[in-house]
């Protein structure tokens, strides 16, 4: 430990500067609940083992199996659902004291060195990035301890030309900030019309507005036009000289420039590099981003806590930073701390927020409860970390004190070229992990298996705040990459059934296949789903009649986990359409995403194909950004995804239509139908009316933003073929 943190131990002895606390009462009414439903789960399996099909003996043998594989899926989803008890088992809430930090350090803190990476100027505006930069450069921490590193993967003269233009207006936003406590901090945020301050208004705030629209009108102009102004050129010829004329996006050499030395200015340090990229080397995506930025940064500024952003998360509470120090410099709990978590949030969901982006009860919930058992996952954004954890220190091993090491620039972009990791351990056993999609996931688990804790804040005011996706499509495909890559995890090395045994709790082991079981998950809920509407549509029943003993196990399994889902969502701040929404994607990503990440994830196994790494766009066009607020579903585009929905939601609605027509024309027999199928009426129903927006993009929509029609016409062929072979069967 450090001489100066000794002399504040003995000074403030006994004041902690956060606090863990628990509701007991709450955890244990929740354990009584959650026994209660297990038993009708164990009541549900009983069932399936002990109680005959009535049906016609000519088709026994195929209900039978049927009847078996309903029950093989049921057995699934119980033992799912105890897993994911792991994440509402013990939960902690975590509290700070920046004021005692403030007495107890002052701005004696520790240097802080903020990652944010980008990777393509097109769907990750420069203007958007540069945001998020200034944010996290204006935080409220000692300028001269704080550097910001943009890595930008792409290689782009644009975003260098864009962090140049906002270098020079940083020289007056930051101190801006600072005199006026500004709220968020993010220019682009703090001027638009939703910001609410006393300062707006002011001389000041309307010479900071001036300059940012000068600055963004410049940045602007250089995206549309596709270059960059001469006289740009001219003023910043050290960074411009760096590229080479016959320099792409996967083809150059380092590019590194300290637009903004601190070091000598006393002020925030502000560095822009581009690692080298080369056709014939693999450069592992953002985990080689970040490797990269961890070891440039330590011949520069060298901090001993690194925060990592998304370009896209601007910070939206300047004080995040000392929440997270206070976490981890207590000089009791704090030591065992290797990283605080902060969660995703965005600025752009829509009210009942249309795509279930949030994943509020994630949010406010399960990691708590990942906390509870031993920390919550690395999640890749809004993270800091101990510098020398990353860089492979094991829990019980003595602190390295470093320093600042002044490397002349040709010195330190070697430290960022395609060569320097060759027979290392870069991405194995230092700095973040490779091999993955979700490379963060198994960073934090490699983490915490070395003896660390991790800790989860989750302030009032959000610390930082994205964009989250505006159409299906990319709220789809963003899910099937986390799918993709935690199945992996599941099956690969860094598996926690294996990996972790004995290094970390059971419940973060099971916390951590909650999330890793994503994707599997996915073929017994598209199996269940298909069957019930299936058998529906033939008349075979799969559920006891609604006046049997039998039926009260399912009934409560479904009213009380649907009840307890829709209370804990509204407790989360959500609403009641909110929570609807949530279930259509849940249903939508379970169906597809999932289905596609499972199906990839099996192919590269077997040496199919290859994993990628895909960005989700940050932008959308006018018109569909007004159907987003409007709360009018995007569909638009072409995809297997898109086709796979829409088959199931015409198979649902074909199945329940020929239902409700055997119902009417055998009306005598009516009662006994609906006694007979009542749940199965029930579900198909429910799965038809959580589809309709589905029916409405592919049957009655006319914009731009509705289901192609070529998709809608397979789907329907597909759909009523599959009811014509059971109808024949």
């Amino acid at each position: 430990m450090r001489k100066e943190d000794d002399r504040f131990i003995q000074v403030h002895e006994g004041e902690p500067l956060f606090d863990t606390r628990r509701k007991t009462g709450r955890v244990i009414a929740y354990r009584v609940f959650s026994a209660s439903v297990f038993f009708c789960i164990c009541c549900i399996w009983l069932y399936r083992v002990t109680v005959p099909t009535e049906i016609d003996e000519n088709r026994t043998g195929l209900v039978r199996l049927i009847w078996l594989v309903m029950f093989i899926v049921e057995i699934w989803f119980g033992l799912y659902w105890v897993v994911v008890q792991s994440l509402r088992w013990n939960p902690v809430w975590r509290f700070t004291f920046t004021d005692r930090l403030s007495r107890r350090y002052g701005n004696d803190l520790p240097r802080l060195d903020v990652f944010v990476c980008t990777a393509d100027p097109v769907i990750e505006p420069p203007l958007m990035v540069v945001n998020t930069v200034l944010s996290v450069a204006a935080l409220d921490y000692p300028p001269e301890k704080l550097a910001v590193y943009l890595s930008d993967d792409g290689g782009s003269e644009l975003t260098f030309y864009a962090l140049a233009e906002a270098a020079e207006f940083a020289k007056t936003w930051v101190p801006f900030c600072k005199k006026f406590n500004v709220e968020p901090r993010s220019p682009a945020a703090y001027l638009s019309c939703k910001a609410k301050t006393s300062v707006l208004g002011s001389a000041a705030a309307e010479e900071v507005a001036r300059l940012y629209k000068e600055m963004a009108e410049r940045i602007e102009t250089a995206a549309r036009l596709g270059r960059i102004p001469d006289e740009a050129r001219l003023k910043y010829v050290e960074g411009f000289s760096q590229w080479d004329p016959d320099a792409t996006r996967r083809n150059h050499g380092t590019i590194l420039q300290i637009l903004i030395d601190g070091r000598k200015a006393n002020t925030v340090t502000l560095v822009y590099l581009s690692r080298e990229k080369r056709p014939e080397h693999h450069h592992h995506f953002k985990a080689g981003a970040m490797n990269a930025l961890v070891r440039v940064s330590s011949k520069i500024t060298c901090g001993r806590i690194i925060l990592n952003v998304d370009c896209d998360m601007y910070s939206n509470n300047s004080k995040s930073a000392r929440d997270a120090l206070c976490i981890l410099l207590d000089e009791k709990e704090g030591k065992e701390i290797a990283f605080v978590q902060f969660p995703q949030c965005f600025e752009n969901l829509t009210r009942n927020d249309l795509y279930g982006s949030m994943m509020r009860v994630g949010a406010d919930v399960e990691f708590k409860g990942l906390d509870g058992n031993g920390g919550p996952l690395y999640i890749g954004t809004g993270c800091f970390h101990r510098r020398d954890v990353i860089c492979g220190r094991k829990y019980g091993e003595e602190e390295e004190e470093e320093s600042e090491d002044t490397s002349e620039t040709e010195m330190i972009k070697a430290l960022a070229s395609c060569n320097y990791e060759e027979n290392s351990q870069w991405g194995k056993e230092m700095g973040v992990k490779y091999g993955c999609p979700v490379e963060d996931v198994i960073t934090g688990l490699a983490i915490q298996c070395r003896g660390w804790k991790s800790a989860y804040l989750n302030p009032k005011k959000k610390a930082f705040v994205g964009v989250a996706p505006t159409n299906l499509h990319q709220m789809l495909v963003q899910q099937r990459r986390w799918s993709e890559g935690d199945f992996q995890i599941l099956l690969s090395e860094y598996s926690p059934v294996w990996y972790a045994q004995g290094k970390i709790g059971f419940g973060l082991i099971l916390g951590y296949c909650c999330f890793c079981l994503w994707a599997p998950s996915s073929v017994p809920v598209l199996i269940y789903s298909v069957f019930t509407s299936l058998c529906l549509f033939k008349g075979i029943p799969l559920f006891p009649k609604v006046w049997s003993w039998w039926f009260i196990p399912f009934g409560y399994v479904t009213v009380a986990v649907n009840a307890y889902s829709l209370a804990e969502f509204l407790w989360c701040g959500g609403t009641l359409r909110g929570w609807w929404n949530e279930q259509r994607m849940w249903l939508y990503r379970r169906t597809s995403s999932f289905l596609f990440g499972f199906t990839d994830t099996i192919l590269k196994k077997l040496g199919v194909s290859e994993s990628a790494f895909v960005i989700t766009a940050k932008v959308a066009e006018e018109e569909a950004a007004e159907r987003y607020e409007k709360e009018v579903m995007e569909f638009g585009v072409e995809s297997p995804m898109f086709l796979l929905l829409g088959t199931l939601g015409m198979l649902h609605l074909f199945c329940f239509a020929a239902a409700v027509m055997r119902l009417v024309m055998t009306s005598r027999e009516a009662g006994g139908d609906v006694h007979t199928m009542g749940m199965q009426f029930v579900i198909t129903g429910l799965l038809v009316v959580i589809n309709w927006p589905l029916y409405e993009g592919m049957l009655l929509r006319k914009d731009k933003g509705k289901m192609p029609r070529t998709v809608t016409v397979k789907a329907f062929v597909l759909a009523l073929s599959a009811c014509t072979c059971i109808a024949l069967s």
